[in-house]
């Protein structure tokens, strides 16, 4: 196991149990995939998504920082 997935798996323990199951059946999927060699494709929706978080970048509307702030709040960080 690589220094990086150790520190990722030490971070989810810290969570909620229903959180914890929700990384690691991302974490499965995602290991199912590349063992298949499959690639993952972007729905319309994720590709829609996208298109304006980077319209938006070049108009330059970020989130300010006090939006920043009760992100990491709301997450405990």
């Amino acid at each position: 196991m690589t220094t990086l997935l150790d520190q990722a798996v030490a971070k989810v323990r810290e969570l909620p149990v229903e959180e914890q199951n929700r990384a690691a059946e991302t974490l499965l999927a995602l290991a199912e995939l590349a063992q298949r060699g499959a690639v993952y494709k972007l729905t319309p929706e994720e590709l829609e998504a996208i298109d304006e978080g980077l319209a938006q970048a070049d108009r330059g509307e970020f989130a300010s920082d006090e939006q920043i702030a009760a992100v990491w709040k709301k997450f405990g960080l």
